[in-house]
């Protein structure tokens, strides 16, 4: 939605509906409600930033707000939400699943994936997510070819040998990792697989405009709605971690050209296919730190 300043009408009470319960009062970000003399009253209209709080909570719609028009509004069932078991069920079974079919993703359940993604919340409502879904094979295999390019940049690097003796102990970690470049190099320019993307059917990625100050938060919220969303329709979905790795060495904008965008930077990047197999079972993970204060 883009901001605009409200004018007078556009953001009222109707004193008709109203009960006074001051719900709107409490839950306003901009505080824009207030109480006044046994009514509910509005200023500053021109700070709200649409978050829609205020029309959600009112239990009477008396709250009419021209950003929300008739049919915007959808009440809901408080018993019809899954239950916290049901929640942490689906949240312990997530996995990242890169074992595909090859079959085609269904058309709905990209809809839905993308649709739970738009839905997550964003600092100030600035709403400023945005979305590409690759799907033709040329392009997803540009997105490999552009992440493998990126990492054997690195490989010539390090296998210089001033360069070994020079940084071998202090990134010992790093060199371990330089035989697994290597192969998954080789592999591909020679058929036997990519080990970027998995031969996934769908690539979305997640952006923001480039002087967005929470984009890289935004869109990661994003990414997990639409991770759940996609573990709850079967879809198999893993992070592209690769291909984000080789983005932050990416000065020339390399991955943007190819994705045919200009003046944003993309934040995460979700990988998707049909899985062979479904798990039937979760893991437990260790033990989460908390420290109290």
């Amino acid at each position: 939605m883009t901001r605009k300043a409200l004018s007078v009408g556009e953001l009222k009470i109707n004193d008709s509906c109203c009960i006074r319960c001051q719900r709107c009062v409490k839950i306003c970000p901009a505080g824009i409600f207030y109480e006044d003399n046994g009514r509910i009253c509005t200023r500053n209209e021109s700070s709200c930033i649409f978050c829609g709080h205020c029309v959600a909570v009112c239990p009477k719609d008396a709250v009419e707000h021209d950003a929300f028009p008739n049919g915007s509004v959808h009440p809901f069932s408080l018993a019809a939400l899954p239950s916290p078991e049901q929640l942490m069920l689906l949240i312990k079974s997530r996995r990242s699943n890169r074992a595909f079919s090859g079959k085609e993703i269904p058309e709905e359940s990209l809809r839905m994936i993308m649709e739970a993604a738009a839905a997550a919340p964003t600092a100030q409502n600035s709403r400023d997510v945005h979305f590409v879904l690759v799907r033709k094979p040329e392009t997803l295999r540009a997105v490999t070819e552009y992440t493998l390019d990126s990492f054997m940049k690195v490989v010539r690097l390090l296998d210089n040998p001033f360069m070994r003796m020079l940084l071998g102990r202090k990134l010992a970690g790093v060199y371990k990792l330089v035989p697994k470049f290597k192969e998954m190099y080789r592999r591909f320019h020679a058929g036997e697989g990519d080990m970027i993307l998995r031969d996934a059917k769908a690539v979305l990625f997640i952006y923001s405009s480039e002087k967005s100050r929470f984009g890289a938060a935004d869109c990661n919220l994003a990414y997990q709605n639409a991770s759940l969303m996609a573990e709850s329709l079967g879809v198999a979905q893993f992070y592209t971690g690769f291909v984000l790795a080789a983005l932050e060495r990416d000065k020339k904008g390399r991955l943007n050209s190819i994705l045919g965008l200009r003046n944003v930077k993309i934040h995460a990047g979700m990988a998707l296919a049909v899985p062979e197999f479904r798990m039937g079972k979760y893991v437990d993970r260790n033990n989460f730190d908390c420290i109290e204060l």
